[in-house]
């Protein structure tokens, strides 16, 4: 039996975005084996067929003594599985993946889910990344960027590639997000759907929400997703207040999408393809988000949304 193993930084990224072509590749006999840290989706991709191994992963840490034993563990892994093919998404699965997979000689196919905010700033960090990448990168089979931007910056920092191809995002199981109603109703309700982190615009749309809830009390603003930064307290008081609805991270994203009118996606967070405008999008929800890369693709300004400035309030 083939054997394919998949590097992942977390539970829920895997199991939402990544679980058609895990099934795909069960059904047509693959041996699946997915490694990262545990959560409460690894019992879904066990159920579904998977094989789990768990690692340690902090996703954005940048502690040297971690990262070296994450290597050490792909290592061991994939000498011990001897897969057919590795697949791997984010940063760090990529650059450690890749590391192992050229060390191990073993077919590697990184997914470039956004570069991150330490590589978009210059400095330091940004060129020892760009020097990991060409390691990293350097024998990868095809590498699948999710926008051109991405691309171009490979190429601009003559980071080899040798294969690749640029895909429109992790794509959306239409059958699973497909068209809603559009609610009626005299409330106007607004969703922020994401990782509750600064750069993914959680400031800018808690400042709009004070405002118009303030102007316009007939709108209601939703907050949707689990905090990877101190916003907690923050939202319990606001909810508490009565100025947003704040839900946590949430199993069935579209019990949200079906009783709001809009989904705002603020980010300037360096995006693949944003995965929150595509099932929007496919649910039949406008969107007002940023213009900027992974998100000005999937919106006909004006017409199936409104594009607005980075940080522009």
């Amino acid at each position: 039996m083939n054997k394919v193993v998949l590097l992942s930084n977390h539970h829920a990224y895997t199991y939402n975005f990544r679980k058609e072509i895990i099934q795909k590749l069960i059904n047509e006999n693959y041996k699946v084996y997915i490694v990262l840290p545990r959560g409460e989706k690894v019992e879904l991709l066990e159920k579904m067929g998977c094989e789990f191994i768990e690692i340690s992963l902090d996703r954005r840490g940048m502690n040297p003594l971690a990262d070296f034993k994450l290597l050490f563990s792909y290592y061991k892994i994939i000498k011990t599985i001897e897969p057919n093919v590795v697949l791997s998404y984010t940063i760090k699965p990529n650059i450690y993946g890749g590391l192992v997979c050229r060390i191990a000689n073993v077919p590697f196919f990184p997914n470039i889910t956004g570069l991150g905010s330490a590589v978009e700033n210059k400095g330091f960090i940004q060129q020892m990344l760009i020097l990991m990448f060409r390691l990293a990168y350097r024998k990868a089979k095809c590498i699948f960027f999710q926008n051109e931007e991405n691309l171009r910056f490979f190429q601009d920092k003559n980071i080899l590639i040798n294969k690749y191809r640029v895909i429109p995002g992790s794509g959306v199981n239409i059958q699973y997000f497909n068209l809603l109603p559009y609610p009626s109703g005299e409330i106007i309700e607004f969703a922020f759907i994401s990782r509750i982190m600064k750069e993914k615009g959680i400031d800018q749309y808690l400042e709009a929400a004070l405002y118009i809830r303030d102007k316009y009390p007939n709108t209601r603003f939703h907050v949707c997703g689990f905090c990877e930064e101190e916003y907690e307290e923050n939202l319990k008081i606001l909810h508490s207040k009565g100025i947003i609805q704040y839900h946590g991270l949430q199993k069935d994203i579209r019990e949200i999408l079906k009783k709001t009118h809009c989904t705002i996606h603020p980010t300037y967070y360096p995006e693949g393809m944003s995965n929150v405008l595509l099932e929007s999008a496919a649910c039949g929800r406008p969107v007002i988000t940023t213009n900027r890369s992974g998100c000005r693709e999937i919106v006909d300004d004006g017409i199936s949304g409104y594009l607005v400035n980075v940080k522009n309030g």
